[in-house]
């Protein structure tokens, strides 16, 4: 096991190095001048303005070495400072990370609580108006545009009904905790600001729901295959015969060999949640790494567009190693000895 887990975070290694090359290039290639979008055309148009602006930030050097700079600095752990905000680019993502995590764990929360039963019920039940319910859960959440279902629950649930507040993090009124995690839930719990609590729960509901649906209608479409297909072998056939209970065969006998898939799906699921969340972070005005990098983007910042790109690639990187191993324990047999 040693051996098998050094082997993958040697190829997750060369692997986060990979992607950051190919981004980099393509960064490098596509239409699009970091000096246009910061300085304007007017200071654009003075020679000395743009050579002095390309060599403060290195633009002025050769691709490979300009990557091999990018490189040195990513084995200190430094990411380079900002092209937009002028700060370390370390720093910006120290502020907006805790605001898609906290969004993305709650979002993969409820994708697992709904979808996982929901999943398993469709499967049991199949056929049954729940079965029918859940495929169109599914395909609803798989169907459904991330910033048209985000426009529709802002303009019902926030404009029509008044029952959920406006976009954003907090209420204009509500003044935030003292930052120690970032994520406002557990800072302000730490603090007995209940009042405060509250305020960011509410505002959670609806980018949470939004962001989940997609996964949602994923892990409930695959539970109820891997279930269908667990309910018809043997060994389940063998237990409903043997007398065993409904509950017993279900839970015991067929959910395990169900999970396979299920966690396969749940581990790529989380990670395009915190990965993915451009247009319910742009939508909600959420302000997390999705709302970054979206204006690193838009303003061509080579350091910000490098350093998301390293960490989404070891946040893929990593979770796949996990359900690799999770993979071990629910069945030894896929790990060779």
């Amino acid at each position: 096991m040693i051996a098998y887990v050094a082997s993958r975070l040697v190829t997750a290694c060369v692997m986060v190095v990979l992607a950051s090359l190919v981004v980099f290039l393509i960064a490098n290639t596509v239409p699009g001048d970091p000096v246009l979008a910061q300085l304007g055309d007017l200071a654009a148009a003075n020679p000395a303005v743009v050579a002095a602006f390309r060599h403060r930030w290195g633009l002025d050097l050769p691709l490979w070495q300009r990557y091999w700079v990018f490189l040195q600095g990513l084995a200190q752990g430094d990411f380079g400072e900002s092209i937009a905000s002028h700060r370390p680019v370390l720093e910006d993502l120290r502020e907006y990370a805790p605001a898609t995590v906290e969004l993305g764990m709650l979002a993969f929360l409820l994708s697992l609580v709904i979808g996982l039963p929901l999943g398993m019920l469709a499967a049991v039940k199949r056929d049954s108006w729940i079965d029918n319910a859940a495929r169109l859960v599914s395909l609803i959440g798989v169907s459904a545009p991330t910033f048209w279902l985000a426009f529709v629950m802002l303009a019902v649930f926030y404009g029509a009904l008044d029952w959920a507040p406006g976009p954003g993090r907090l209420s204009a009124s509500a003044f935030p905790p003292t930052p120690v995690t970032g994520l406002l839930l557990l800072d302000s719990a730490r603090s007995g600001d209940w009042e405060t609590f509250w305020d960011a729960a509410a505002h959670l509901v609806l980018p949470a729901i939004v962001l989940a649906s997609s996964t949602l209608g994923l892990i409930t479409r695959t539970t109820r295959a891997a279930m269908l297909e667990a309910l018809g072998q043997d060994y389940v056939r063998t237990a409903r015969a043997k007398g065993l209970p409904s509950r017993a065969v279900v839970v015991g006998h067929a959910l395990p060999n169900a999970m396979l898939p299920v966690v396969t799906l749940g581990g790529l699921a989380f990670a395009n949640l915190l990965a993915g969340a451009v247009m319910t972070e742009t939508v909600f005005s959420w302000p997390g790494l999705g709302r970054y990098t979206f204006r690193a983007a838009v303003a061509i910042d080579f350091p910000a567009i490098l350093a998301i790109t390293v960490i989404v690639a070891a946040q893929f990187v990593l979770v796949n190693l996990l359900v690799d191993l999770s993979y071990a324990v629910l069945d030894p047999r896929t790990v060779k000895r």
